[in-house]
């Protein structure tokens, strides 16, 4: 298994320490070239924008899409949800997205910085029970497509959600200090 975290922008190093912490070695990837041995990566959140447009500079777009239909789980978390979807709503102009979850997710949905929150989930699959989620100026997913199991719901919107090997969260679990998201993904999401 080999797991890297696209380190552009935006909270990466909570991501890799959290796999560090369940013993898996995550590679902070930088440029596409690192994409090619990865059987899984994470989209961190962030700025959606920013990411996005550094993903335009370094020419990540088609290597991710490549790979992800090679087979690479991917997991988009709050700017990596939005990064991940096939519709953003919301976005700002000439705002592109890797369309490999047929969701629709709505940017800053649960509002502005000072909006920012946290909840105890029931996520699917999860043991150990509820997992508190923490959004931070947090999208939410407003369309889930057909296939898209919901994993979680907060106040009736959709917060986690996956298709075969595409994960998308609403909120950060790489800053909780839990790491059963982050092992669902290891364990689950990857290779299925």
């Amino acid at each position: 298994m080999s797991v890297g975290v696209l380190a552009l922008q935006g909270a990466f190093r909570e991501h890799i320490m959290t796999f560090e912490a369940l013993g898996v070695s995550a590679l902070a990837v930088r440029l596409p070239e690192q994409l090619g041995d990865l059987t899984g990566l994470v989209i961190p959140g962030g700025e959606s924008t920013a990411i996005g447009k550094l993903m335009v500079s370094y020419g990540f777009y088609d290597p991710i899409r490549q790979q992800a239909g090679a087979g690479m789980a991917v997991w988009g978390t709050c700017a990596g949800a939005i990064l991940v979807a096939d519709e953003v709503l919301d976005s700002v102009p000439g705002q592109e997205s890797l369309g490999l979850l047929d969701v629709a997710v709505r940017r800053n949905a649960f509002g502005r910085q000072i909006d920012s929150f946290e909840a105890d989930l029931d996520f699917a699959h999860l043991p150990g029970g509820t997992f508190r989620g923490v959004f931070i100026r947090a999208p939410w997913i407003e369309r889930a497509g057909e296939g898209v199991e919901t994993l979680a719901s907060h106040e009736g919107r959709i917060v986690a959600a996956r298709k075969g090997s595409v994960m998308a969260t609403a909120f950060h679990p790489e800053l909780t200090g839990d790491p059963r998201v982050h092992r669902y993904f290891l364990d689950t999401v990857i290779g299925s």
